[in-house]
């Protein structure tokens, strides 16, 4: 792991800090290119009503918006849990050259957990992947945040 991997998902892991307080699930993205940050997001589904919000297609937007082009070439995402299948397919889309993740998602995640699809021969962009950086303080950012949420529901009249 580089040291740059681990200053980034920094980045990301704040952002995700600033999802969790927006109510949201909390995961943070960004996108790095040159050693720059050129995109940021967080989870903003519910606060926008737009079910593809997710922090990695935030960032991309944010990212394609700043460089204005669509295609982000030479990118690094890095993003605090694995991402789903729509987030790994804009990715490829936007022709960004590596994703770095922290945690798996064992239920959804489209890159190790239960699909591999950065490793399918079909498409016209391969996409590079690392994952486990910081990966328990990802982890312990979603524990608490649905430990919290557990908590909440059960305090509520019913």
């Amino acid at each position: 792991m580089a040291d740059s991997d681990h200053i980034f998902m920094q980045a990301a892991l704040a952002l995700a800090e600033q999802a969790a307080q927006a109510g949201e699930v909390p995961v943070g993205a960004v996108v790095v290119q040159n050693g720059e940050i050129i995109g940021r997001g967080w989870n903003r589904p519910i606060s926008t009503n737009d079910p593809t919000a997710h922090a990695e297609i935030v960032a991309l937007r944010d990212a394609a918006h700043n460089c204005s082009n669509y295609r982000l070439p030479e990118t690094t995402l890095y993003v605090t849990i694995e991402p789903c299948t729509m987030c790994v397919g804009a990715m490829i889309h936007a022709r960004v050259q590596r994703v770095v993740f922290g945690a798996p998602e064992p239920k959804a995640g489209a890159l190790i957990s239960q699909l591999q699809l950065a490793e399918e021969t079909h498409w016209n962009h391969r996409l590079e992947v690392a994952s486990g950086v910081c990966s328990e303080e990802a982890a312990d950012l979603m524990r608490s945040f649905f430990q919290l949420r557990r908590l909440q529901a059960k305090s509520k009249p019913g």
